[in-house]
């Protein structure tokens, strides 16, 4: 995601080397750290935000802060490397002089597909920015493709031309005898048509209203979740080129793709060896893929499909373009509190929608939960089937409570910045089994009233430390018993927005944590599992 101010909303400093971009920025403040000239001037930007080439448009008369409407024309020409920018006011028409005119090579910074727009920052300026109309043309060399010089015309001279003209009458006399057969043969077949015509009315008429009905039906609509080929999935992913894939685990690969219409997709490709390896029911899994496609609400990753072609498995999500929680919590940057606050709060209302439908996400974790490009916290993903030796019990124990216990941990690491599975004190091997993992340790903090050491010491003197706190302690109570207080997703959205009273927590950790009721044993990992001693 962009930053605002002077990374005009398209760069970020924290990932900048990373850039593929070709900019032409249009720039009304003076960055003196960025190398600008003044605060009149153009910038040709190639995959930073520090100008490779700027131009101080006042010398040819331009004042881009007057008011005026003004009106750029830029040419690239990829075969010459020659780049030409003119600008002027709008009503003067197309300017005589450019503005710059030159070679420049760009190719370094593009890749082979990628998009063209516009983006603007004014950073505690009170500049309006208006985009009147713009055009693109694109011309690509077309590869030549030369006619064979022998011609259809040239063909037959060259049959004819090789007869005498003394055979004319034996030619004559093959024609005759060649239309009398086809007058039979063509005779014979509309007496064949005719008969089946017949035979075939009554039948034709039963059929006409259901065909007339099938005529009148809605076309599908663009974005109704369906059924996807393999073949529109290997060209999506370029064939699942190793260079799209962006993650993978023992279960699947995960790789990022453009479907025809130009819509960019995440493709999630389980694996058959997992499947057979593990007994997976294949057809319950397609069933209740189809099922969680049919759900719609504004913090869920959409569904847009699915494939269930030669033994493949596929499920296809709609691409969010700002990474996931976990790249966001663990980067390079710090996740700011009230940023914090606000995804937990959308994971919460997209989990309490999936338990009103009677359904479970049962793979709730940071590495779940995307970020669009407005910060707005979408849970995906799905858990589906989940591996046991008896699949009906084990389905009877991954459930809504489940869930619950799971989003308590996550609401303890967007408070820490911490991994749920990583130590707090890696490096000291002595140091107790109470910082062996995140749960361990904030009940450790709860039961010395010091929950407030728990925050994440990134995010500085901006926090709201009794909101911090009241997260943390509407975490601990998701992962009790639920016998014992933990709350389901309804109640815990009231208690993130601040509407209810929060129940008291115990003064100590329970003797076990579970996420599931019973049947402990089919947990599908060890930290899950994992009981207080």
């Amino acid at each position: 995601m962009g930053r605002p101010g002077p990374w005009l909303g398209m760069l970020n400093d924290a990932c900048d080397e990373e850039y593929k971009v070709v900019g032409i920025e249009f720039d009304t403040r003076e960055n003196a750290e960025f190398g600008d000239p003044n605060d009149n001037h153009i910038g040709i930007n190639l995959g930073s935000i520090v100008s490779t080439i700027t131009i101080n448009v006042s010398e040819f008369g331009v004042d881009l802060k007057n008011g005026e409407i003004h009106r750029a024309w830029i040419d690239y020409r990829g075969q010459n490397r020659f780049l030409d920018i003119r600008l002027g006011s709008d009503s003067l028409g197309y300017p005589v002089k450019p503005v710059f005119s030159g070679e420049l090579d760009i190719s370094e910074f593009l890749n082979e597909y990628m998009f063209v727009g516009f983006s603007a920052s004014t950073g505690n300026f009170t500049q309006i920015h208006n985009l009147i109309s713009w055009n693109l043309t694109s011309i690509s060399q077309a590869s030549l493709r030369v006619p064979s010089p022998e011609t259809c015309e040239s063909k037959i001279i060259a049959r004819n031309g090789g007869n005498g003209g003394g055979n004319g009458g034996g030619n004559s006399g093959h024609l005759d005898a060649f239309f009398i057969f086809m007058s039979v043969v063509l005779l014979a077949v509309v007496a064949l048509v005719s008969l089946y015509y017949n035979r075939k009315r009554g039948r034709d008429k039963l059929n006409e209203a259901a065909m007339l009905s099938a005529v009148k039906q809605r076309p599908r609509p663009p974005n109704k979740p369906r059924r996807f080929s393999i073949s529109e999935i290997s060209s999506a992913t370029r064939c699942f080129d190793e260079v799209h894939k962006v993650a993978s685990d023992e279960r699947s690969d995960v790789y990022r793709g453009t479907l025809l219409n130009g819509c960019q997709v995440v493709v999630k490709r389980f694996s058959v060896g997992w499947f057979k390896s593990n007994s997976v029911n294949r057809r319950h899994l397609c069933k209740e893929i189809k099922a969680m496609s049919r759900l719609r609400h504004p913090n869920l990753v959409s569904i847009r499909g699915w494939c269930f072609d030669h033994q493949e498995t596929m499920v296809v999500y709609d691409y969010v373009p700002n990474g996931v929680l976990n790249d966001w919590l663990y980067g390079i940057g710090v996740l700011p509190w009230s940023r914090r606050l606000k995804v937990v709060r959308d994971v919460a209302q997209a989990l309490n929608y999936l338990h009103s439908q009677k359904l479970a996400h049962k793979n709730v974790k940071t590495s779940s939960v995307f970020i669009d490009i407005s910060v707005r916290g979408l849970l995906g993903d799905f858990g589906f089937v989940m591996p046991g030796p008896d699949s009906n019990r084990f389905e009877e124990s991954v459930s809504q409570p489940a869930d619950v216990f799971e989003f308590g941990v996550l609401l303890l690491e967007v408070v820490a910045g911490r991994n749920r599975y990583k130590p707090r004190f890696e490096s000291n091997p002595e140091s107790d089994g109470l910082d062996l993992d995140l749960l361990h340790w904030v009940w450790t903090m709860h039961e010395m009233n010091e929950k407030e050491k728990v925050v994440d010491e990134r995010i500085g003197s901006v926090l709201n430390t009794d909101q911090a706190v009241r997260v943390i302690e509407i975490g601990l109570l998701c992962t009790l018993k639920e016998d014992t207080g933990r709350p389901s997703m309804s109640d815990v959205t009231e208690y993130l927005n601040f509407e209810t009273e929060i129940p008291k927590l115990p003064p100590s950790r329970p003797v076990a944590l579970y996420p599931y009721t019973s049947m402990t044993q089919l947990c599908g990992n060890s930290y899950m599992c994992a009981s207080f001693k």
